[in-house]
């Protein structure tokens, strides 16, 4: 992964600042540069940048005080900047100084070439996460915002749909790796973005939907996952945003090709997107809503045994039974409702 921004590098020694251009341009990443804090916090104000690496010593506005500046503007309400010092000095006061203006990380002069690369992708891991968890947070609570009873939903398919992953993969699917299960927790917290575009006297409706009102229904997976391309085109390299755009896509597709919104069959859909339609589907059941009543376990398990291979894609029906009774005590822990009746 290469940093999408320009890291701003600052220098008032010319040697210095072109000897790290050339060490991150060589690398493939791209940078703005400045010789004084103050010409760096204009760059900052014309066109933010959340990476820096700037000196310590400078004449008018040290690195510290530059940086102290930057920490002020993000209370503020400005991105998150992580601030990198460079300096030649290395005692236990000067490094305590520099931490306590706010500083991420510390480089001694004279730059060492693995020392900044490796510094700089640190900063790269941290302000993916900061950037991941701001933007599931915020895309989540559109939707929560319209539902209530959305949000402890939510909640269960994100850890029910990690739980059956973690089988999945420990059963050797080849399209399931190390990373499967921690992102498709991520991921599926926005499977149902879409319903944003999706009108109250609809979502909201407490009794069974007129066939008109269900094909509008159905196309919050098409707008969902225009909403997620749109993020894409922003983090082209978030795979999590990718994993969720295919899971809001096609959470409602089934196995044997009956579901919707393209009718996929089998390996067409994305594992992310069959794992997901179990875990939405055996949540739904065993969920008391404002239109029914909550199905026992042992019903909404007989229900999705008997829709292997049909409904749900075999390999994942074998994954939840496998971690059913796991799944069972998630949706009494999030909230679901003692069950009263059985699932059709």
């Amino acid at each position: 992964m290469r940093y999408s921004a320009e890291i701003l590098l600052v220098d008032d020694d010319a040697v210095t600042l072109q000897t790290m251009k050339r060490i991150l341009e060589d690398a493939g990443y791209r940078t703005r540069c400045a010789a004084t804090a103050i010409a760096a916090l204009a760059e900052l104000q014309s066109a933010p940048c959340q990476l820096v690496v700037s000196d310590w010593v400078m004449p008018q506005l040290t690195g510290l005080d530059f940086c102290r500046e930057v920490r002020k503007r993000g209370a503020d309400g400005g991105p998150y900047v992580f601030f990198i010092l460079l300096t030649s000095r290395t005692s236990p006061e000067d490094v305590a100084s520099a931490l306590g203006a706010g500083v991420d990380e510390y480089i001694r002069k004279p730059v060492a070439p693995s020392e900044l690369l490796a510094r700089v992708r640190t900063g790269e891991r941290l302000l993916s996460l900061i950037s991941r968890d701001a933007t599931i947070i915020a895309l989540a609570s559109l939707a929560e915002s319209r539902d209530s009873e959305t949000g402890e939903h939510v909640k269960r398919v994100q850890r029910m749909s990690r739980i059956v992953a973690q089988a999945v993969t420990e059963q050797g699917h080849e399209d399931a790796d190390a990373d499967f299960a921690d992102l498709i927790y991520l991921a599926s917290a926005l499977h149902d973005i879409g319903k944003v575009a999706i009108p109250d006297s609809i979502l909201l409706k407490p009794g069974r939907l007129t066939e008109e009102e269900f094909e509008a229904m159905k196309t919050h997976t098409i707008v969902g996952a225009r909403c997620l391309d749109a993020a894409i085109a922003q983090a082209p390299t978030a795979d999590y945003l990718r994993m969720a755009r295919d899971i809001a896509l096609t959470h409602h597709e089934r196995y044997d090709g009956g579901g919707y919104p393209d009718g996929l069959t089998g390996a067409d859909i994305p594992l992310a997107g069959r794992v997901v339609a179990l875990v939405d589907v055996y949540d739904a059941l065993t969920t008391r809503r404002c239109y029914k009543a909550a199905a026992a376990h042992e019903s909404a398990r007989a229900y999705i045994q008997k829709e292997r291979g049909k409904h749900f894609d075999p390999d994942v029906v074998d994954a939840f039974m496998a971690t059913q009774e796991r799944l069972r005590e998630i949706n009494h822990l999030y909230g679901t409702e003692a069950p009263t009746r059985e699932a059709a």
